[in-house]
């Protein structure tokens, strides 16, 4: 498949079997399949070295540019209630239903991860298993935020919850602000270049903003769980990654790598092999 549907939206997606890439469906249904989240301001090209490597490994991945990053997928309006944190796990639901999947295995790195969170919590009949890269479970990170250094670090949240000024800032500085927190110059100059299309970065925003009316339920976590985290992540801290297990009530795996935020980009290895040992423990 190349697309699926949700409410009026229409988000590409990027389907890849063992047989090739862009199989349909019908064609994968031997082939246990992954959904790659991604996270901001990336896409789902963001996954394509690690797809690669699960491909190899004998697995389907989908790969979705999500709400705000697709171009058929912008609203408008109401904004930014649309991008509340439950559409864009009910996105991934549809993308499920699309594609003629009961359960999958779900991956997510930064804002992706936030979704995979949310959605193995609300929906995990859904979700046979979870790997999370980077981002902490959300309620370990909200008592993170008690402690100096994930406060300052996360200050660029509350930045981009403003009206106006982060178009303005980013508009300049995305790249600067890219590459100097660990991103390859190739893919930050990729990422900014996919921002200034239409609506793009008020989309992608959009996720920052809803976070003020949107907070939701924070369940705690019930299938089996992957943790990976870079310890010179600059963004989200130790105390964080290692409370997460508090919020996991079944199989939980944390990985520590000595690597930066952008997993998916910088260590694609770690990241697939990670991805193929937790799905080939659930298969057992």
């Amino acid at each position: 498949m190349q697309s699926f549907s949700r409410s009026g939206l229409d988000f590409d997606v990027t389907d890849r079997g063992p047989e090739g890439p862009d199989r349909g469906p019908e064609r994968a249904e031997g082939s246990p399949a992954v959904v790659l989240l991604h996270g901001f301001p990336e896409d789902r090209h963001s996954w394509d070295q690690v797809s690669e490597r699960l491909v190899t490994g004998g697995l389907r991945t989908l790969a979705p540019d999500q709400r705000g990053y697709s171009p058929g997928a912008r609203p408008t309006e109401p904004y930014p209630e649309a991008y509340a944190i439950s559409e864009l796990v009910e996105d991934v639901v549809a993308l499920l239903d699309a594609a003629g999947i009961d359960r999958a295995h779900v991956v997510g790195h930064d804002w992706g991860g936030a979704v995979a969170w949310s959605l193995a919590g609300a929906h995990p009949e859904r979700v046979a298993s979870l790997t999370v890269l980077s981002t902490p479970h959300p309620a370990a990170l909200a008592r993170a935020l008690r402690d100096p250094w994930q406060a300052l670090h996360s200050t660029y949240m509350a930045l981009f919850q403003l009206p106006r000024v982060p178009e303005a800032l980013l508009a300049r500085q995305l790249v600067r602000w890219l590459t100097s927190s660990g991103l390859p110059l190739a893919s930050a100059e990729r990422y900014a270049g996919r921002m200034r299309e239409p609506g793009a970065l008020r989309g992608a925003l959009g996720w920052y903003r809803a976070m003020r009316t949107s907070r939701g339920t924070v369940h705690r976590t019930r299938v089996p769980t992957t943790f990976v985290w870079g310890r010179r992540d600059g963004f989200l801290g130790r105390r964080a990654a290692e409370t997460t297990g508090q919020f996991v009530l079944t199989d939980y795996r944390f990985v520590e790598v000595d690597e930066g935020h952008w997993l998916p980009e910088v260590a694609p290895d770690v990241c697939a092999q990670e991805i193929l040992a937790r799905v080939r423990q659930v298969a057992l």
